[in-house]
């Protein structure tokens, strides 16, 4: 899990909360941001660095070292201008990755302009699984089947690389099942079992959340 990466949430309503919390019980570093002071100081109990702050003036984003940040989730679907103008000094201040959660399709298009790499809606992503995502390295995406069960997209692990899926045996050793192969954007349900993996590949697989999650 990417718990040694430096994460940044910004609006802790429900969804930012979730996202922060989650990240922070998973042993991550974690500053989370708002500028209600009264939400800020009931986050505080259980997210140790917490800041009142307005992330839309470019004064504080530096202040607050933001450019150190791996991670920036932006959690402020409700105020549009808010979400797109702190959206815009992350990418400004050099921020890797900046996960903005939106209200809609035009929000998601004017965000994804700004520069947000990946948006999420919250009626689509919970808080606590945005962030199980984030610290699942290796995973692209997740897509929870039910409650118990999610399908992943997992980069093929140097170790794997070189090895067919019989001598991996990943059923047996993580509990996954794998249902197709993606290659150069081509996708193919026909597996072989005996080919050798390679550095391209990724595997579509299908497991227990639970058992996905600890894969690492």
């Amino acid at each position: 899990m990417s718990i040694n990466k430096n994460y940044a949430v910004f609006g802790l309503g429900r969804y930012g909360f979730a996202v922060a919390k989650e990240l922070v019980d998973s042993g991550a570093q974690v500053l989370a941001v708002d500028t209600n002071p009264d939400i800020v100081n009931a986050a505080s109990l259980f997210i140790p660095i917490c800041k009142c702050a307005d992330v839309t003036d470019e004064d504080v984003i530096k202040h607050l070292s933001i450019r150190n940040m791996d991670t920036v989730i932006i959690a402020m679907a409700q105020n549009l201008e808010a979400s797109v103008m702190a959206t815009a000094l992350c990418k400004e201040a050099g921020v890797k990755t900046v996960i903005a959660k939106c209200a809609d399709e035009m929000h998601q298009k004017i965000l994804s302009k700004v520069g947000a790499d990946i948006t999420v809606f919250p009626e689509k992503e919970s808080g606590i699984r945005l962030a199980k995502n984030i610290l699942s390295s290796g995973f692209v995406d997740m897509i929870e089947l039910s409650d118990e069960v999610s399908m992943v997209e997992v980069d093929i692990r140097h170790d794997w690389i070189g090895k067919s899926l019989i001598e991996l045996n990943l059923r047996k050793k993580y509990g996954i099942n794998v249902v197709a192969i993606k290659e150069n954007n081509n996708i193919s349900t026909d597996i072989d079992p005996a080919s050798a993996l390679n550095e391209n590949m990724k595997l579509i697989v299908i497991a227990d959340t639970d058992r996905l999650l600890k894969l690492k």
